[in-house]
């Protein structure tokens, strides 16, 4: 987005919070109370299996970031292993329980109720979110995620915004670390009775490191930097005294490099949504959003000397827009039966515009492709409590539609047509749904089952847009399925003593149509949808695989004694492809990107503002590639945290991130690259709350 259109939008989040304030400072004619939240949690998701990290954990974490904070949920995890930092931000989409991706998210993110992956990738630009505006994160595990919406094929994961028990009139925070990285947040409150208003901000630049491993480095390589700030400015307040209006503008810029000539990138956006919310008897909410994002990026081939970087794509421009809806209401039916109903409807627009076939370092060709996507839908979600009992019940009927789908291809010099197609217009039904059960035998034991249906439709991305990573090359497909998830799970949780809560979950999941880059050819030679692939490159395209099959368990674990705090977390899944025809060579094989083990484990200590935490991580060996070829070795990191008072509400905050300086492999290229993820980022700064 050019800056004078981003400077329109920081005008109206300067001006909204004022006109706001002086509506929410004026005396009120009856006591209003709001929370700046959506209706209450299910009682029902006590049969799922759920897990809440709190803002303490959010604020406390070394690297500051959303995507490190979410690792504490083992199984959660991106398609790579690098952050947002160093990571291409198309490679960022989320999933869970060991169904794989290609990028795309197969969780559905949520925040304030708003589906935040992108509307034309699927993937999540994770610095768009400063964690300091961040009140609590809960995922629940499993599909069918009933009123949030479709999309849930491996779980959903809820963001809410900071409640005025959790803001300071002020809060900053900024550090210096290695390679000459700054990062900095910050946020100003004004709560008042009857509502509050929050504008927080955050800015982060860093030098980078060198993304290839340091055997395979040649001239070419350079440290790859990046640069990214965020905004926002969110109103709530009371309209009546059982009605609240809540009202967000946020904006973001990110902009990295891969680490060589010609692999810049650029990511930009605006949100805009209200949400009006009624806590009375009848209980209901109505939400109304707009997006819009704008993706560059260059992709460069590099010669087997790594002398040389040569320009290959340039997607110069990736504009979306997503729009969406939803309505609901929960009717009173007593204490023991809580009841949701309602609709969604979202709107997805999109295109890539590119230049490729590069001759003597001009590109001789230009491609236009995109389309639209649309979802509508009604849910019912329901829970009902019977003495020990409590059952849970939610359905959704959707009708999806894929439009305007178009690619067009033409000869720079010469002007001439060389594809011009219109792919024909898509739509169909889809029915999910979740029951669940949770019984409590005793008082410290609960048990739980649950089976759930979900689907996810493709991606703007994935029908149109082909990329390539490095040598690599993937097509897109016009003609992908939609995805859908058939899942059971059964558990239990157990709270022992006062302050310790253990939770087990074991799952198996079938995932049909699922789509993956599938290997098709090698280079040297020219593909459909890419063009040249040089000759140490891999040609893949977009394909449905019959099915992915993922079961195994979830083991969690909550202790705190007095100041000291305790968490961990632990998945481990077997998962493997079920493929025929062309793809018939990846049957019984592991979906790429999919390790077996992953492990988070938390030890802390708080007493008054002072605060010392270390947390270990493992990521077990994982394929980079659907033909299980190459491999990513296992990694272990220890990140630690520190905060000590040196004045009345200051804090110094130390922290580091892969304190040991493991080697964490993130891409391992056809020609043989290995790529890393951070290596060890060592943070000094100074936080103060007012």
């Amino acid at each position: 987005m050019p800056t004078s259109h981003r400077l329109p939008l920081l005008a109206i989040a300067l001006v909204t919070p004022t006109a706001l304030s002086a509506q929410v400072g004026e005396p009120q004619s009856a006591t209003i109370t709001v929370t700046g939240r959506g209706l209450a949690d299910q009682p029902g998701e006590r049969a799922l299996d759920v897990v809440t990290i709190d803002r303490d954990r959010i604020t406390q974490n070394a690297s500051q970031r959303l995507e490190n904070v979410l690792a504490d949920v083992a199984g959660l995890q991106q398609f790579r292993r690098s952050d947002s930092r160093s990571a291409h931000p198309t490679s960022q989409g989320i999933t869970l329980r060991g169904l794989g991706g290609n990028a795309s998210s197969r969780a559905l993110l949520v925040l304030d109720g708003v589906p935040q992956a992108d509307p034309f990738g699927g993937w999540v630009v994770f610095p768009a979110y400063a964690t300091g505006r961040l009140g609590r994160i809960r995922v629940t595990r499993g599909g069918g995620s009933g009123f949030w919406g479709p999309g849930a094929l491996a779980g959903t994961i809820e963001m809410d915004s900071a409640t005025p028990d959790q803001l300071s009139p002020l809060d900053l925070a900024v550090a210096y670390g290695s390679r000459q990285s700054v990062d900095a947040q910050g946020s100003a409150s004004l709560v008042r009775d009857g509502g509050f208003l929050t504008m927080s901000g955050a800015y982060a630049r860093g030098d980078g490191f060198i993304p290839i491993v340091a055997g395979q480095r040649g001239p070419v390589d350079r440290p790859a930097p990046y640069e990214q700030y965020s905004g926002a400015a969110r109103g709530v307040v009371g309209i009546a005294p059982s009605t609240e209006l809540q009202m967000t503008l946020a904006a973001f810029h990110d902009a990295r490099e891969r680490g060589t000539d010609f692999t810049d990138n650029r990511s930009e956006g605006a949100d805009a949504s209200i949400r009006l919310v009624g806590r009375g008897a009848w209980g209901w909410s109505a939400l109304g959003y707009i997006q819009t994002r704008q993706f560059a990026s260059r992709y460069a081939s590099v010669n087997a000397a790594r002398t040389a970087a040569t320009l290959t794509l340039d997607q110069y421009n990736v504009p979306a827009t997503g729009l969406g809806a939803r309505v609901e209401v929960s009717p009173p039916l007593g204490d023991s039966v809580t009841l949701r109903l309602g609709g969604d409807i979202r709107d997805t627009s999109g295109r890539t515009q590119e230049l490729y076939t590069y001759v003597n370092g001009l590109p001789t060709r230009r491609r236009e492709a995109g389309g639209a996507t649309r979802t509508m839908g009604l849910f019912a979600d329901g829970s009902a409590a019977f003495g020990i009992a409590t059952l849970t019940a939610a359905a959704r009927v959707d009708d999806w539609r894929i439009r305007n789908g178009r690619l067009d291809e033409s000869a720079l010099a010469s002007g001439a047509v060389l594809t011009d197609t219109d792919f024909p217009d898509r739509s169909g039904q889809e029915f999910t749904g979740r029951v669940g059960l949770a019984v409590r035998p005793v008082a410290p034991l609960s048990l739980r089952a649950a089976a759930y249906r979900g689907w996810r439709l493709p991606t703007l991305n994935e029908l149109y847009r082909p990329f390539r990573a490095g040598a690599d090359a993937t097509a897109a497909n016009a003609g992908l399925n939609p995805e859908r998830v058939k899942g059971v799970e059964g558990g239990f949780d157990l709270t022992p003593a006062a302050g310790l809560r253990l939770s087990g979950t074991y799952f198996v999941n079938r995932l049909t149509d699922a789509i993956a880059n599938v290997t098709i050819g090698r280079g040297p030679g020219t593909f459909p949808g890419v063009g040249f692939v040089a000759a140490n490159g891999v040609y893949r395209m977009r394909r449905n695989l019959d099915a992915i099959r993922a079961e195994g368990f979830e083991l969690d674990a909550n202790w705190t004694l007095g100041p000291i705090q305790a968490r961990g977390s632990w998945s481990r899944t077997n998962a493997r492809v079920r493929a025929s025809g062309a793809a018939a060579a990846l049957a019984g094989l592991r979906p790429a990107q999919t390790p077996r083990d992953q492990l988070s484990a938390t030890l802390g200590v708080e007493r008054r503002d002072a605060a010392l935490s270390g947390t270990v991580r493992h990521i077990g060996r994982q394929f980079e590639d659907d033909q299980n070829s190459r491999t990513l070795a296992p990694a272990t990191t220890f990140d630690a945290y520190a905060a000590v008072p040196i004045l009345t509400r200051w804090l110094i905050e130390a922290r580091a991130e892969n304190l040991a300086d493991a080697r964490v492999e993130a891409a391992y290229s056809g020609a043989g690259l290995i790529e890393r993820a951070t290596p060890r980022t060592l943070w000094i700064g100074v936080r103060t709350r007012l």
